[in-house]
């Protein structure tokens, strides 16, 4: 279990309870509206949900009629998608599988990945490994849409501590540090229970500019098209996330 890496060990219902509380069902919706908008697909196009998580962007695209497919290491998140899928009536073709290993050629309309799901793994050479599977896995001129954060807005705007206070009594401390030889932003998780049960956490997350994620991208032959500083189109900005949306070269 300790060789386990962090984003493995963090895939569980602990991510769920510190992060669903800021995930509510209205702001999916948003996201999936601004992602079909972003997209411009027909509705029986295929998209790949990479790091799909619990579905809750792959859902409601496959309710509005894309044929989805979501792709996630963690099985907890994939059983707690299929199951609200299947009680939707919704078909989704679920896939447990590392994003460096996508397994499919030419199959896809699109792929998104969306919530800063990138940048999780060891280095950069690993990074790169999943943009060229990703670019296997799109059909010539496919597109893929990348919602992350943006190194300017992190270095900008870092804390070394926060404090999150739930209603329910749960206090969720940060212990961050940048690590600026290696572009990371690490940092250390503690959930305190009413109870004094504590969980402890880390993360670890590459962030990237923009021109180091146009070189990759371009790297293995897809074309920056636009960035933006969110899912709604809006201007990046030093103070925004990072929405970048290219298309594999044909």
């Amino acid at each position: 279990m300790s060789d386990m890496p962090w984003y493995q060990k963090f895939a569980d219902a602990d991510y769920l309870r510190i992060y669903s509380p800021f995930l509510p069902p209205e702001r999916s919706a948003r996201e999936v509206a601004s992602i079909v908008k972003l997209l411009q697909l027909a509705p029986n196009s295929s998209i790949l949900d990479l790091c799909c998580g619990h579905g809750r962007h792959t859902i409601p695209l496959a309710q509005q009629g894309y044929h989805m497919t979501g792709l996630d290491l963690s099985q907890f998140f994939l059983q707690r998608a299929q199951t609200e899928a299947e009680t939707k009536g919704i078909r989704v073709r679920w896939v447990q599988s590392d994003m460096r290993q996508i397994p499919f050629t030419n199959e896809f309309d699109a792929v998104i990945n969306i919530f800063t799901s990138f940048g999780y793994l060891e280095n950069e050479e690993e990074d790169l490994q999943v943009l060229r599977q990703v670019q296997q896995a799109l059909k010539p001129g496919g597109l893929f849409l990348l919602e992350t954060i943006y190194q300017v807005r992190v270095v900008r705007t870092f804390s070394p501590h926060g404090i999150i206070r739930y209603d329910d009594g749960l206090m969720v401390l940060e212990e961050r540090r940048l690590n600026l030889p290696e572009s990371r932003n690490e940092i250390n998780i503690t959930m305190i229970y009413p109870d004094g049960r504590r969980t402890k956490h880390t993360q670890s997350i590459r962030v990237y500019t923009l021109t180091e994620l146009r070189r990759m991208l371009k790297s293995v032959g897809i074309e920056v098209q636009a960035y933006y500083g969110d899912l709604d189109g809006g201007a990046l900005t030093v103070d925004s996330r990072m929405v970048v949306v290219g298309k594999k070269t044909e």
